[in-house]
């Protein structure tokens, strides 16, 4: 086997700097995308609840809290209307400061009261 010339070995060096930066996006990108996948779920699932509390006649926003991770709680704003409710939710970043507006659940519920 014959050595690798310092050549190629500078030329590996540059290559990982060059795709280190991009593999670091394309993994951030990859954990937003599953953090905004983790809300509507979220969201879903705090509709629901909401949509329950709201047809017994309880308070809709702790009921929606209650079915939220802690990470969401300070994140919920809850519209009723109707028979059913709307959940929305902002969408949590990974880089501070940055909006990624919010995502909006919504169910029904017939009346048990």
């Amino acid at each position: 086997m014959l050595p690798r010339s310092s050549s190629a070995r500078g030329q590996a060096a540059v290559e990982l700097v060059v795709l280190l930066p991009l593999a670091l996006v394309i993994l951030a990108g990859a954990w937003q995308a599953a953090l905004a996948a983790h809300t509507r779920w979220s969201a879903s699932a705090a509709a629901r609840s909401a949509a329950r509390a709201h047809a017994l006649g309880a308070a809709t926003l702790p009921a929606a809290q209650r079915a939220l991770p802690a990470s969401l709680d300070d994140r919920v704003e809850v519209e009723e209307a109707g028979d059913g409710v709307a959940v929305h939710i902002a969408v949590p970043a990974i880089l501070p400061g940055l909006d990624l507006g919010t995502l909006t659940a919504r169910a029904t519920f017939a009346s048990q009261r």
